[in-house]
């Protein structure tokens, strides 16, 4: 009935419904960021517990709707392409921090021994305006994901999938929208600016990489175990390098787990209601 609808209101055209895709999860990114507005100083506890749910989501959602459905039905049962694809998206994220500070530094200000500095990493002098640009350069580099696997979902062609895996990008969206607010905020950015910045910032790179996730699968089918792969490596890089560290760091482990744990079963419920 989900697919149905969906198909009436934006037809069969894969590409447009990765358009459709992009602005959902980035309408949701925006609507978190907002959230500072009514919630103005949200605890500890309560933002470790959201971005767990949010690691929970991005942790079902990887295997649910991108790895298995990518061994299962476009690489008929041969696993290989999908997990080299998952190999290739971990390395690019992992590469990729190495020339931005990790977004676990720039939200709890704990600086690890392989976080990339501001020092060396831009020819800015003042400290404070290069920090700026790196929490942005950090933020955006790992919503890219999120935007790539909405698009490749798309792309397949398998509405049952690609709904779902929207809808689990854009709820998770809203925890890490509002954290990465909080954090702006706390770096001295002004409330409403950034607000208003995040939604823009998330839109400029979720929109164009679900567009580009759902023309390069759909021009080339073959590459599509590899890209679902590939989405799924490095949403699982961010959940294990970046959200379960930052949840694990100010003695809040306990309702973090739980928040994770609830994640996980909002988008098995998802995926199985909507699939």
């Amino acid at each position: 009935m989900i697919a149905d609808t969906f198909t009436r209101l934006f037809g069969t055209d894969p590409l447009l419904h990765g358009v459709v895709g992009g602005v959902v999860i980035a309408a949701f990114n925006l609507l978190g960021a907002s959230l500072v507005f009514v919630w103005r100083d949200p605890s500890e506890r309560a933002l470790d517990a959201a971005l767990g749910f949010a690691a929970g989501v991005m942790l079902a959602a990887s295997f649910t709707s991108l790895i298995i459905p990518g061994i299962e039905t476009y690489s008929n049962g041969n696993p290989l392409p999908v997990l080299f694809g998952v190999v290739l998206g971990a390395l690019f994220l992992d590469r990729s921090d190495a020339l931005v500070p990790h977004a676990h530094y720039l939200v709890s200000g704990q600086r690890r021994g392989d976080a990339a500095g501001p020092g060396r990493s831009l020819p800015i002098d003042d400290e404070r305006f290069a920090g700026v640009v790196l929490f942005v350069l950090a933020i955006t580099l790992h919503n890219m994901p999120e935007g790539l696997a909405v698009g490749v979902g798309f792309g397949s062609g398998d509405l049952g999938t690609a709904i779902p895996l929207m809808l689990a990008i854009a709820i998770q969206n809203v925890p890490e929208g509002l954290a990465v607010s909080v954090a702006a905020i706390n770096a001295g950015l002004d409330r409403r600016v950034y607000a208003v910045f995040a939604g823009l910032r998330s839109g400029v790179v979720e929109i164009p990489l679900a567009i580009l996730g759902a023309y390069a699968v759909g021009a080339m089918s073959a590459l599509l175990p590899y890209a679902m792969g590939f989405a799924a490596g490095a949403m699982l890089f961010v959940i294990s390098d970046e959200i379960v560290p930052e949840t694990h760091t100010r003695g809040h482990e306990r309702v973090a787990t739980l928040g994770t744990l609830a994640g996980v079963i909002v988008m098995l419920y998802l995926d199985i209601s909507l699939g």
